[in-house]
Formats: structure tokens, sequence, C-alpha cells
């Protein structure tokens, strides 16, 4: 079983992004469940929402304590609350910032979570491009896909044109195009420097 937590500020679509996710794994034929953590929400407030995927039925309903994969939608999130707790060992994190891990302060990650990796892609700004909106959540998927293999990219955009119809959802899914590529790129020059 894959399991990812989303961790983002209200209003940031951290819910839909996880709902999109579970809609990719489905049109791929695998299970899947996504839910929000519920709390006292507001605009702005850290929320978070999980998503699990299996080729099994998916039969646990407790929230993701030990994901597999960690996808921050708001940088500011790192210095209010843990979001790398309980990261599984070989895990992965996705940042939104157009700053790098370094810049962020995160180069002790490893040293914490044994052999996870950590990548940034700068979400927002990608979404401003192509929508004009400042939501990164579809396109921060669309880094995820590339980082983890969770689900293929054409089954994520699918899901993202199936969800926001017309020029939005085209608009979206050429957003989680470009994170991909981006996110890709990130993965195989990290591989190589760890390779050295």
């Amino acid at each position: 079983m894959f399991q990812v937590r989303i961790h983002g500020r209200g209003g940031q679509g951290a819910v839909t992004a996880a709902e999109l996710l579970s809609v990719a794994a489905f049109l791929e034929g695998r299970h899947a469940q996504a839910f929000p953590s519920f709390g006292s929400e507001r605009t702005g407030a850290p929320v978070m929402a999980f998503c699990r995927i299996d080729d099994h039925p998916i039969r646990v309903r407790e929230p993701v304590m030990r994901p597999d994969a960690l996808v921050v939608q708001d940088a500011t999130l790192l210095h209010q609350v843990n979001v790398f707790d309980g990261l599984r060992p070989d895990g992965s994190a996705l940042i939104n910032s157009p700053g790098t891990i370094e810049e962020l302060g995160l180069v002790d990650l490893a040293a914490s979570v044994p052999h996870a990796i950590a990548l940034t892609v700068p979400a927002t700004v990608l979404a401003l491009r192509h929508f004009g909106r400042p939501v990164p959540n579809a396109v921060l998927l669309g880094g995820l896909a590339a980082l983890t293999g969770c689900v293929r990219l054409d089954s994520l955009t699918a899901a993202i044109e199936e969800r926001f119809p017309g020029q939005l959802g085209i608009a979206n899914a050429e957003a989680a195009r470009e994170a991909f590529a981006h996110v890709a790129a990130e993965r195989e020059e990290y591989v190589r420097a760890e390779a050295d």
C-alpha cells in the first residue's frame, strides 16, 4: 500500500489534491481512498489530507501516520508543523517552493529519515503562470507522480480534466505536466549526485 500525507493551509486545495490522486489511481484500476483530517479548518490554517493507493481493497481508515510520501503545499509550514513526522525510511517529500532544499534548511533531513529524498517544485509559480491563481494542489500532484511513480501522468491529467472541466482543467493539467518534467529532472540530478 502506498500512503500519502498532504500538508497545506485552508484554501490551498489539500483535500481536492487527495481526491484527485485517488481518482487517478481508480482510472488505473487500483483501489484508493482519500480523506481530510477534521478540526477547526479555516482559510490559512494548517490542514492535512490523506490518500492511500493499493492493488487490493483498502480496509484501513485511520489517518496516515507513516507516509511513504509527503506533499507540502506551503513551505511556511516547515517552521510550524513537524511535516516529516513518521515519514518512512526511503520515503519522499515534495515541497512547494521556488527555493532549493538547501535554501529551505532541509539538508539534514537525510540524517533524521534514512534514505529519504526531498525535492522542491515552484508549484504556485506554475499555477499562476498557467491559470492565474495561486492554487498549487494539482500542480504538486504532477511533481509527486514524477517523484514516486504512484500514478501515471496521463491518469492524473485525466482526473484533473474531469474534475475541472473546460479551460481551467486544461490549464491545471498543463501545469501538472510542467511540474512532472521539473521534478523528473530534479530527481535524476539527485540520483546522479547520490551515486557520485
